[in-house]
């Protein structure tokens, strides 16, 4: 069932003319975020969100459907539901940028007006960039985590299978959740270990990264379940073509001298993992920098050429994991800031790029990969409590129980437990 929402502001924004002191384009974890924290600190604003979907989704979720943790039906909630008290939510897509005039054109043939802008939209997902994708998902045995629908046939897929190939794929970066295509892997495994299918499933993890994972660290625990499930790892290999119908995925796979050969590989199950990109509303506006994202500082996620244009989340062009767990910290660095900007005074927070992976190894068992900029390693916890070098039960504990809560209860309604914006100039 779709929630409805009215498409326009309400009678005492439009009075206004459509303008605000802020817009958040994107109503999920970024958008939300940032909203609730920026109208906790000064409930008097005016605030709109722009956001299509009637409906918001906890993606991290989708990992523990597709491994047969989570229903389906816990990672949707009404959008409505969600819109923070003080802000005008305007369901509509944003379909232009006017930075120079402070103008965002909406695909309801209306124009808003800003002082301050979030940019928040996402990313999309390209399922198209791969031939034959599109009409074979969600039958044939192929399947993604990465969108809502699918992630049960994710699950469906791992029950049925008694013997085969499993195949499972990752895209050239940068993506959402980097560990997502592993974390779908290790669950399928550890299930058919359980049921004494082991033996009887060839898999194959085809990704087209130069490693296993991006943060060095972590790839030692990692490669000990490669090696326990025995799964064929092979790197810089990259899906390009899907044939459903014949149950074969066509690879290109580059060589230690760059040289490129095309191999075709049998399924019986393929748990694809989209290429992904910049909105195209993004891509062809001037607030697009390198790649098609949102040029900002990384620090103060501030835009490099409008100092009244803010972006986080996926679609920013930083270099931080693209993960919820980012999100939550990044919301009240540019909360603070755009507070400041409405008060014509500098950025006055930070964002060291901590982002988190939680990478579920087996069931019951996560190896939590905290990091920030430049790889470096940024646990929140002490090691002593929570070691994210090691698979941990407290690990799983934590993203099975804590963190749905911490999100639809903390992180979307403004609170910021432990994730206080680090003041520019102060120790960290």
């Amino acid at each position: 069932m779709t929630d409805t929402a009215p498409s326009t502001p309400n009678l005492a924004s439009t009075a206004r003319g459509l303008t605000y002191d802020v817009v958040v384009v994107g109503g999920g974890a970024a958008g939300l975020s940032t909203a609730a924290s920026i109208l906790k600190r000064r409930g008097g604003i005016t605030l709109a969100i722009i956001e299509p979907s009637g409906s918001h989704f906890y993606q991290p979720g989708w990992t523990l459907v597709g491994g047969g943790v989570f229903r389906q039906s816990q990672t949707r909630r009404s959008e409505k539901k969600l819109i923070p008290p003080g802000a005008d939510w305007v369901q509509a897509a944003a379909t232009g940028f006017e930075p120079e005039a402070n103008l965002v054109h909406l695909s309801n043939g209306s124009s808003i007006r800003y002082e301050v802008l979030v940019v928040a939209t996402g990313l999309t997902l390209d399922w198209d960039a791969i031939e034959g994708l599109g009409e074979t998902l969600g039958r044939n045995g192929v399947t993604s985590n990465y969108r809502y629908d699918l992630a049960p046939y994710t699950w469906q897929m791992v029950q049925t299978l008694g013997r085969g190939n499993a195949v499972f794929t990752q895209p050239p970066m940068p993506i959402k959740c980097a560990g997502a295509p592993q974390k779908a892997m290790y669950l399928a495994c550890d299930a058919w270990r359980r049921r004494g299918l082991a033996d009887n499933i060839n898999v194959s993890f085809h990704t087209a990264t130069p490693g296993l994972f991006g943060v060095k660290e972590f790839v030692p625990p990692l490669m000990d379940y490669i090696n326990r499930y025995h799964i064929d790892l092979c790197l810089k290999s990259n899906l390009t073509k899907v044939d459903g119908k014949g149950r074969i995925a066509t690879f290109e796979n580059v060589a230690q001298d760059g040289s490129k050969t095309t191999s075709e590989v049998e399924f019986d199950m393929l748990h694809v993992v989209p290429p992904q990109r910049a909105p195209d509303v993004i891509r062809n506006s001037a607030l697009a920098g390198e790649g098609g994202w949102v040029s900002v500082d990384p620090a103060t996620l501030r835009h490099t050429k409008f100092a009244n244009v803010f972006a986080l989340g996926d679609v920013a062009g930083t270099s931080n994991a693209k993960t919820a767990a980012a999100v939550r910290v990044q919301a009240p660095v540019v909360a603070v800031n755009v507070l400041a900007t409405l008060d014509h005074k500098p950025a006055v927070a930070d964002y060291d790029g901590y982002g988190a992976c939680p990478l579920t190894v087996e069931r019951g068992k996560i190896v939590l990969a905290e990091f920030a900029y430049g790889g470096k390693l940024a646990p929140t916890l002490p090691t002593w409590l929570l070691n994210g070098r090691k698979p941990t039960h407290l690990a799983w504990f934590l993203k099975e129980w804590v963190m749905p809560v911490l999100y639809w209860d903390g992180m979307l309604r403004g609170h910021e437990l432990m994730v206080a914006p680090h003041k520019i100039g102060t120790p960290r």
